[in-house]
């Protein structure tokens, strides 16, 4: 199982975030500091800034920057308009190229997803 930890602005607003549109499970929770959310195999650990020791780890951590997590969708226009719909935001526009279709789209606190879609034969 792979594990990720995203600093993050506002940690209840994350969290309803990836439940409500990428449907995260909500596996642990402090409110305000800390949660574990589950997705197939992927364990997304989200911390606020100075929380506990991911929030700490390295100094004075901040989200965004461009590392991120993929998201494997075999309807990634419909998951885009539906997050539009949402208000998500997104860093430019779908890429299409080489093995399929991307874009990546923006949590609340600017953190990354890659949303990948194969391409279809």
């Amino acid at each position: 199982m792979a594990s990720v930890r995203y600093i993050v602005i506002d940690v209840d607003e994350a969290v309803a975030f990836y439940r409500d549109n990428l449907t995260f499970k909500l596996d642990k929770h402090s409110p305000g500091k800390f949660a574990a959310l589950v997705r197939d195999d992927l364990t997304l650990y989200l911390s606020a800034p100075g929380a506990g020791s991911g929030g700490q780890a390295g100094g004075n951590p901040k989200p965004g920057g461009w590392n991120r997590f993929m998201i494997v969708t075999n309807e990634l226009d419909a998951l885009i308009e539906r997050l539009r719909r949402a208000d998500a935001s997104f860093r430019g526009d779908i890429s299409d190229g080489g093995a399929g279709r991307a874009i990546l789209l923006e949590d609340p606190s600017g953190n990354v997803i890659e949303l990948f879609e194969f391409k279809k034969d």
